[in-house]
């Protein structure tokens, strides 16, 4: 039986040498960390990886559910490819055990809370872009593509493909600001 740990932050800036330190404390032989969004395991690599390690007897361990997940789909996907591997999911912080019908359940209400945060959040998010847009404070995100040298190079000639390659970016933007004259 191996123990393994997985430790997640959704933003580079953000540290995880708490949930590594926790993880370490609890046993685990070997630390995962990823710095990418929970909202869903698409890009997740080092839990793809463990997913993958995991063999009957293991431990996945993590600090809280919503470092695993940030949505009961994507958590209960999870909790079914460790379950069908015969492994266990459990965290520092909360009382999991997903072999239990009381570990289940409250993985599931732990689960419900993290996606309902998530939803929480965005709607705060959206609130105050409207509100910042309505005081006419908020400019959205600076442009980050040169228009005014995509339109040069188109008129010396140079096709959708050799503009994107040139500056770095994709042809559909190239495409966008040709017909549109916005990046």
């Amino acid at each position: 039986m191996a123990i393994y740990g997985y430790a997640r932050v959704s933003t580079t800036d953000q540290d995880l040498e708490t949930q590594v330190e926790k993880l370490v404390s609890a046993g685990c032989g070997i630390v995962r960390e990823e710095k990418m969004s929970g909202t869903t395991r698409e890009g997740r690599a080092e839990l793809e990886t463990l997913l993958q390690f995991l063999r009957s007897g293991d431990v996945l361990m993590v600090t809280k559910v919503d470092r695993l997940a940030r949505s009961v789909a994507d958590l209960q996907e999870i909790v079914k490819i460790i379950k069908a591997k015969g492994a266990a999911l459990r965290a520092t912080d909360q009382p999991i055990d997903t072999g239990t019908a009381a570990g289940k359940c409250f993985l599931d209400m732990l689960g419900v809370f993290a996606e309902f945060e998530t939803n929480l959040r965005r709607e705060r998010q959206m609130e105050g872009i409207a509100k910042a847009k309505a005081k006419g404070v908020y400019e959205g995100r600076k442009a980050s593509i040169d228009t005014a040298e995509v339109r040069r190079l188109a008129e010396e000639g140079a096709g959708a493909t050799k503009i994107a390659k040139q500056l770095k970016i994709g042809r559909a933007s190239v495409y966008r600001i040709l017909r549109h004259g916005q990046a």
